[in-house]
């Protein structure tokens, strides 16, 4: 279906990737963004591991469908060579994070000069609260995903799925779907496991009419190597029980969409509210 959502996953592992790829991943994400990172979440269990130019050659190396993405650091002294370094090794899509600022959407596309597509990583209220000023600039392949971790951080929040909850995105959603700019947002974890149902963040998505989900951790059990991931996880059927879900939830009207935003409503204060009571 043209319409469905694409997935991402975050691995620097060849073998991993290759074969999420068989499995129907459509984006491989390799991450080498650490200036800030660890001070930002170190009280968090989403992903932290530094990957590095060599990581990128590696994978690049075996995929043949999807799309290779490179998370660079926020805008330093170094970005130049860091895009030029990263798009030589084979990324075919950059992505920058932490920025607050239309001067920095503009720096940033000047430095990677059309040479492969950006998703900009909404991630700051500046980002979030700005984006009518700076989506025009962006080019017909570019995409803006929204980074809910660091944005609840931000916003001193005590569960990452607040900015959903509260209905946050959606203003700025409203302004990328006038000018037809993809966008997605935060990730989701396997069915059946975690404190938020997967599905109605599944539901969420399609409400709101995302593109794109990074599949969170639970989906690879933090393993490094393909023989690692098989011993923990059968990704294939796991993908195969979220795609059905998906196909479920497209049933539903939009009354029955809200239903399930006000459910994850509920639910993700009660988590704040538990967190802050901990």
């Amino acid at each position: 279906m043209a319409d469905e959502l694409q997935w991402m996953l975050i691995t620097a592992s060849p073998g991993i990737a290759k074969y999420a790829e068989s499995c129907g991943v459509h984006r491989i994400f390799v991450d080498m963004e650490v200036l800030g990172k660890e001070e930002r979440q170190k009280h968090l269990s989403a992903h932290k591991a530094a990957h590095t130019f060599e990581d990128i050659t590696a994978v690049a190396g075996v995929l043949t469908k999807a799309e290779l993405m490179v998370r660079v650091n926020p805008l330093y002294a170094e970005t130049a060579q860091e895009v030029n370094e990263s798009i030589a090794c084979g990324a075919s899509r950059l992505m920058l994070p932490m920025f607050r600022s239309p001067e920095e959407v503009e720096e940033f596309i000047r430095l990677v000069d059309g040479r492969v597509p950006i998703t900009f990583l909404a991630e700051t209220p500046q980002a979030l609260t700005r984006i009518s000023s700076y989506a025009d600039i962006l080019g017909k392949r570019d995409e803006v995903h929204f980074g809910l971790n660091d944005l609840s951080l931000a916003m001193g929040l005590d569960f990452l799925f607040e900015p959903l909850a509260g209905r946050l995105l959606e203003p700025a959603i409203d302004e990328l779907e006038k000018r037809g700019i993809a966008y997605g947002f935060g990730g989701v974890a396997r069915l059946d496991s975690g404190e938020l149902p997967a599905e109605w963040v599944l539901s969420e998505h399609l409400r709101l009419r995302s593109r794109w989900v990074i599949l969170s951790r639970a989906f690879h059990g933090g393993a490094n190597e393909l023989e690692e991931l098989h011993s923990r996880i059968d990704l294939q059927d796991e993908l195969h029980k979220l795609r059905s879900k998906e196909r479920d939830l497209r049933n539903l009207d939009s009354q029955e969409l809200l239903i399930n935003q006000e459910k994850l409503r509920k639910r993700v204060f009660e988590l704040a509210r538990k967190g802050r009571s901990s």
